[in-house]
C-alpha cells in the first residue's frame, strides 16, 4: 500500500487556533505553485500509488480552471483521479460551488473532507472560520446532490465560547446527516496562531469530557472508532490515513509536505516562494531527511500503530526492545497487551501522547 499526498498551502483567511503551513491573501501565487508541483511530480516517474489525498490549507479554494489544472498534471504524471482507490480532496464549505463539485466528481474524486469544526456560529467566529452553519449545510447538501457518497467531517472539542451541551448538540446534528466519516480533533494551542498570542487555554476539563461523550455518542450512533480521532461507518475508515499509521510509504508533493520512501523520511521547505523558487531552479525542495535504524525506527513503527484503537501487533524485535517500556505502560493503565499485541486502555486514548513518548528517542541503550 502506499499513498501520494499533495499540499495546496493556500487559505481565503488563517484560522485562529491554525499552524499548518498554509497562508492567506496568497492567491496569486497559485498557478505558478500548480506549476511547480507538474515539475516536482516529474521527479518520480515511477512511483504508483494506491491512495490519494489533496490537503491543505484550502485546495477548494482554487478556482474551478484551477482544480482542472491540478487533476490533468495528476493524471499525467501519476493516474487518473477515478483509478486510486481513494483519491480525497480537503475543502472548506465556502468555497465548495456546484461548479468546482460536478468537476472533482467527473474527474474522479470519490471522497470529500468537509471542514465544519463547530456547530455554533458564534464559536465559528470567534476561531476565524469565513463560513457559518447555513453554509456548511448548502454545501454538505450540494455535494450530495453531485453524487459524493463518502464524505468526512471535521469538529473541533474544547474551543473557546463552546460548552459541553453546545458541543454535544452539534455532534446530534452532524449524526443526523449520516456523513460516513467523522474527525474530532481536540483543541491545541500552539505557539505562533493568534490563540496562543491572546493567551487562550485549552480547558482540560471540558476537552476531556467532551471526547469521552464523542466516544459514547458515535459508538452508539453505529460509527467505528478506529483511530484515535477518526470515527467511520463500518468500511469507510480512511485508507490514505490507514496507510500512515500502518507504517506504509507516501510520497508528498508541494511545500511542508512530507514523504517517506524506501526508509527515508523527507520533509519539503514549508515557505511556498521558497519552494517554488528551489523547483524552478532544479534544486532539491527538502528542508530534511532522515533515516531511522535500530530502536528508533521500530519505535515509529510501534507508536504509529497504537494510534489505531485496535491496537499494533509487535514483532519480535519489538518486544525485545521495548519490553520494560511496555511493562511500564501496562502498570499505568495506558496500555493493555494480548499476547503480542498492544492497544491503547480507555484512558490512554486521552493520555496518547503520554504513552507514545516511550517509544520516541533518545533512549539510553543504543538504537542498532
Amino acid at each position: 500500500m502506499s499513498g501520494l499526498y499533495i499540499h495546496i498551502p493556500f487559505c481565503r483567511q488563517k484560522c485562529r487556533y491554525c499552524d499548518f503551513a498554509s497562508f492567506a491573501g496568497a492567491e496569486a501565487l497559485i498557478n505558478g505553485y500548480l506549476s511547480a508541483l507538474e515539475k516536482e511530480a516529474s521527479f518520480y516517474p515511477s512511483f504508483s500509488a494506491d491512495t490519494l489525498y489533496i490537503g491543505g490549507g484550502t485546495p477548494s479554494l482554487l478556482s474551478a480552471a484551477q482544480l482542472e489544472k491540478l487533476c490533468s498534471l495528476i493524471a499525467r504524471r501519476f493516474a487518473p483521479l477515478g483509478m486510486f482507490q481513494e483519491s480525497t480532496l480537503e475543502a472548506n464549505p465556502e468555497s465548495l460551488t456546484k461548479e468546482k463539485l460536478r468537476l472533482l466528481k467527473d474527474a474522479g474524486v470519490n471522497r470529500l473532507s468537509l471542514g465544519l469544526q463547530s456547530f455554533d456560529d458564534g464559536v465559528l467566529k470567534r476561531i476565524g472560520r469565513v463560513h457559518d452553519v447555513k453554509t456548511f449545510l448548502s454545501a454538505y447538501g450540494a455535494a450530495r446532490e453531485a453524487g459524493f457518497d463518502n464524505i468526512s467531517v471535521d469538529l473541533i472539542a474544547g474551543l473557546p465560547g463552546q460548552t459541553k451541551e453546545m458541543f454535544l448538540q452539534g455532534l446530534k446534528k452532524l449524526t443526523d446527516l449520516k456523513p460516513e466519516h467523522i474527525s474530532v480533533y481536540g483543541l491545541q494551542v500552539e505557539e505562533g496562531t493568534p490563540f496562543y498570542k491572546e493567551g487562550v487555554q485549552a480547558d482540560e476539563d471540558l476537552l476531556r469530557a467532551e471526547l469521552e461523550e464523542t466516544h459514547r455518542f458515535l459508538q452508539a450512533a453505529g460509527y467505528v472508532h478506529y483511530e484515535i480521532s477518526n470515527f467511520a461507518l463500518p468500511g469507510r475508515e480512511s485508507r490514505h490515513n490507514l496507510n500512515y499509521w500502518q507504517n506504509g510509504e507516501y510520497l508528498g508533493l508541494g511545500s511542508a509536505a512530507a514523504s517517506y520512501l524506501n526508509g527515508v523520511r523527507r520533509g519539503n521547505v514549508p515557505d511556498v516562494r521558497e519552494y517554488m523558487r528551489r523547483i524552478g531552479a532544479g534544486e532539491n525542495p527538502a528542508e530534511f531527511t532522515e533515516k531511522l535504524t535500530g530502536k528508533a525506527k521500530e519505535g515509529e513503527a510501534v507508536m504509529l500503530g497504537l494510534r489505531m484503537l485496535g491496537g499494533v501487533r509487535l514483532s519480535d524485535v519489538q518486544k525485545r526492545f521495548f519490553a520494560g517500556e511496555i511493562q511500564d505502560l501496562v502498570r499505568r493503565g495506558l496500555v493493555e497487551q494480548n499476547g503480542d499485541f498492544i492497544k491503547l486502555t480507555f484512558e490512554g486514548m486521552f493520555l496518547a501522547n503520554q504513552a507514545f513518548m516511550a517509544f520516541v528517542g533518545p533512549f539510553e541503550e543504543a538504537c542498532s
